[in-house]
């Protein structure tokens, strides 16, 4: 049985026909894992017990000839910042060491009523802030595709388990990429829904008005499966959006003729690399080629996006972790005279450094007499950067870009230039900062054998047209 490439649709067919059993599916990951991990560091924890509990429920349903839920025996695996109950869950951050979650994340229940095995929990940058999986508070994630490079992040777990066969689907979150970017560095789709299709129910927060949960996948088809699975309103997350979810596998290799492709020039400026660059305009002409007409547009405010960016999630972030004090849960430093040195130790000794810089960055836009000349004058930049994904869109039906301006960096390359690094985010910040889906899909890969990705942005709750159109560039580069 080769799992490496396994799909959704695969590994329910084959339990479905037991050809196998979820149990065995299960243990067949399990020994990937244990062959492979030690090299790559995707997983923080495995969730054996729960794992096999599942899988064996599934095999009784298979057994009794009882219906199977669209999930049925399917391995995934689930990034650290989302609840997993009586499972370890840490944000990849030593401050949450050994905390065991009290409730299910609604994503991850959702998954295990679908049937999923959920085989453990995914290594991220700490509290999902960064863009290389190099700031866990553990280890790093090694890219598959070459060891000496980052995963990207900070899904970076989420991205390299799928890759290297360790999980058949996974779960991540994405701020300001951290579900496309690391998508694109390993060569597996990623999914960000549009802000409010799917729960934040148990997402451990980092910038409330940015945050999305979404999948990373082998194909287009499966991440429309998963999404079918977690999308829909939920009671207990208020921002969750009372909107219909359609069949999203229908829209799956539908013909792509007379759509309206949109090309930003923003997005293909100075500083991308001439062999994303080359992949990307493949794409292009590809889609030309299955009847698309490709539409030159203009996001005049993209250059602004990455400032923006950087002071609403870490004003957000700066609120967001004050809950991390040392007194209601988490780790407590030891031997304080005072609550207030408590305080102060507890957090310096439990936050990383990239941490502690976005908490620092977001008490300062907030302070008093600097809120309304960053934090407020960001907000506007915000909405007028909505304002024009809104014109576009009045012109076509989805937008293409590069996800990245570059293929996979080397482990600590950037690490010592925290702006280098945050450029990374240049072409997927826009999408968290306005809301809208976004869907990175392998296009190529460089000379060196690294994987390209090209990213295809959509309206709101439109991520029926990004299948399709994903679909179409998938079959064009397979």
């Amino acid at each position: 049985m080769n799992i490496e490439r396994m799909t959704i649709e695969t590994a329910r067919e084959q339990v479905a026909r037991k050809q196998t059993t979820a149990t065995a599916l299960a243990e067949s990951f399990y020994k990937r894992i244990e062959a492979e991990d030690s090299r790559i560091g995707a997983y923080l924890a495995l969730s054996r017990e729960r794992a096999f509990a599942k899988a064996s429920e599934i095999d009784r349903l298979v057994a009794d000839g009882a219906p199977l839920p669209a999930l049925a025996g399917v391995p995934v695996g689930i990034k650290d910042v989302l609840m997993t109950k009586d499972i370890v869950t840490t944000a990849g951050s030593k401050i949450l060491k050994n905390f065991k979650a009290p409730y299910d994340c609604t994503a991850v229940a959702r998954l295990e009523r679908a049937g999923a095995v959920i085989l453990g929990k995914l290594n991220c940058d700490e509290f999902a802030m960064g863009s290389s999986n190099e700031n866990s508070g553990y280890h790093p994630v090694h890219n598959p595709h070459d060891l000496t490079r980052v995963p990207g992040g900070s899904s970076g777990g989420s991205a390299a388990s799928v890759a290297a066969g360790m999980a058949v689907a996974t779960l991540g979150s994405d701020t300001g990429g951290s579900i496309r970017q690391p998508a694109a560095f390993c060569g597996v789709v990623g999914l960000m829904p549009t802000y409010g299709r799917v729960s934040r129910y148990g997402l451990i927060a980092f910038a409330s008005s940015l945050d999305h949960i979404g999948p990373f996948t082998h194909t287009v088809k499966d991440a429309a499966i998963m999404l079918g699975v977690i999308a829909g309103r939920d009671p207990l997350d208020s921002t969750s959006a009372d909107v219909p979810v359609p069949d999203y596998v229908a829209e799956v290799g539908r013909p792509v003729k007379g759509m309206k492709i949109g090309v930003p020039d923003e997005y293909f400026a100075e500083g991308l690399d001439s062999e994303v660059r080359a992949a990307v305009e493949k794409s292009i002409d590809d889609l030309r080629a299955a009847g698309c007409e490709i539409v030159r547009i203009t996001l005049p405010s993209t250059k602004y996006a990455i400032p923006t960016y950087y002071i609403v999630a870490t004003a957000e972030a700066s609120s967001n972790l004050a809950r991390f004090d040392g007194v209601r849960y988490a780790y407590r430093a030891e031997g304080a005279a005072t609550l207030s040195e408590m305080y102060r130790r507890s957090r310096d000794e439990g936050f990383g450094a990239e941490v502690k810089r976005r908490i620092l960055l977001g008490t300062y836009a907030l302070s008093a007499g600097y809120y309304d000349a960053y934090y407020l004058k960001a907000q506007r930049v915000r909405t007028l950067l909505a304002r024009e994904f809104e014109t576009a869109f009045a012109q076509v039906d989805a937008i293409l870009t590069p996800t990245t301006p570059t293929p996979a960096f080397k482990l600590g390359e950037k690490t010592n230039n925290p702006l280098e690094m945050y450029l990374n985010d240049i072409f997927t910040v826009t999408a968290d900062l306005v809301g809208i889906p976004g869907i990175s899909v392998p296009c190529g890969k460089t000379r060196a054998g690294l994987p390209i990705g090209v990213q295809l942005l959509g309206k709101h709750f439109d991520e029926g047209t990004l299948f399709r159109v994903a679909s179409a560039v998938e079959h064009a580069a397979s």
